[in-house]
């Protein structure tokens, strides 16, 4: 596999100018995190989600695994980002899918040590987690506000356990805000839309569908100046969204044309690189 890594300056108010490229085998990506600086990154999956926080002292947290058949991809990504061991695994969905040995062979690997999910996830987490992993579940609600690494505050903004619904939460770092949604309702969009969720630096977008998609004025709401979408398990994103997206101005990446993307931030400003992939001839 041959990866391309590009960084690629953004214009836009808070962003830095990064004039630097490098082509060629990539074995290694050190952000070189300081303190006050920290990096989230959207793995570049062939299906489903997974989204890597990183802090400055070797902070690891992921949020979510990707989809099916993607475990050695997931490894690989995690490889690349020298990700050794993982102290918290945020579950934003619904969890019932997913491959009962699968979680606990990655909960063993990375030796994780907390599992974060919603409510209605508590139960089937602590029925099929290893009680030999000794990892605690820990669950969020409405309103829950923790510091996750060094300056980095999480907050959840909606909860809701009916299809379609999972864990929203704002992470804030600084003057910098990023907001990863999981749901996708008429009733979470309305909570939400109380919120102040205005003028968002990331978005990480909710799979869209045609049938099933982000209203605009929520999108105008948010007035995102990055917007990731992941690749869905079954479908492209709604092409309703990424008009109403570039409508707001919003840099708009959608993981499975872009490859991953990580932003990193430091107390004043941040920057995108993205690492597309190219399968060798």
């Amino acid at each position: 596999m041959k990866i391309l890594l590009i960084l690629i300056a953004l214009l836009m108010p808070g962003a830095t100018m990064v004039q630097a490229s490098f082509t060629g085998k990539v074995e290694n990506i050190d952000l070189n995190l300081k303190n006050h600086e920290m990096a989230i990154t959207f793995l570049g999956l062939s299906a489903g989600e997974a989204t890597l926080i990183q802090g400055p002292n070797g902070e690891n947290i992921l949020v979510n695994t990707g989809g099916k058949n993607t475990e050695a991809e997931l490894v690989n990504w995690l490889a690349l980002y020298d990700v050794k061991k993982i102290q918290t695994l945020i579950l934003s969905k619904d969890v019932q899918n997913l491959a009962v040995p699968r979680l606990n062979k990655f909960i063993s690997k990375y030796n994780i040590k907390e599992i974060i999910s919603t409510p209605a996830n508590e139960g089937w987490l602590k029925k099929n987690i290893d009680p030999e992993a000794q990892v605690q579940i820990t669950v969020w609600g409405i309103g829950t506000k923790k510091t996750t690494i060094p300056d980095l505050t999480a907050e959840v903004q909606y909860v809701g356990n009916e299809p379609y619904e999972g864990l929203d939460f704002l992470l804030r770092f600084y003057k910098h805000r990023i907001f990863l949604m999981s749901s996708l309702s008429e009733k979470s969009e309305e909570t939400l839309m109380h919120k102040k969720l205005d003028g968002i630096n990331v978005f990480k977008t909710p799979n869209c569908s045609e049938e099933k998609s982000l209203s605009e004025a929520f999108i105008q709401y948010l007035n995102p100046e990055i917007s990731i979408l992941f690749a869905s398990e079954d479908s492209y994103p709604d092409p309703k969204i990424l008009h109403d997206l570039h409508k707001t101005w919003s840099e708009v990446y959608f993981t499975k044309r872009h490859g991953t993307v990580t932003v990193k931030f430091t107390d004043s400003k941040y920057e995108a690189i993205t690492i597309p992939i190219e399968e060798e001839e």
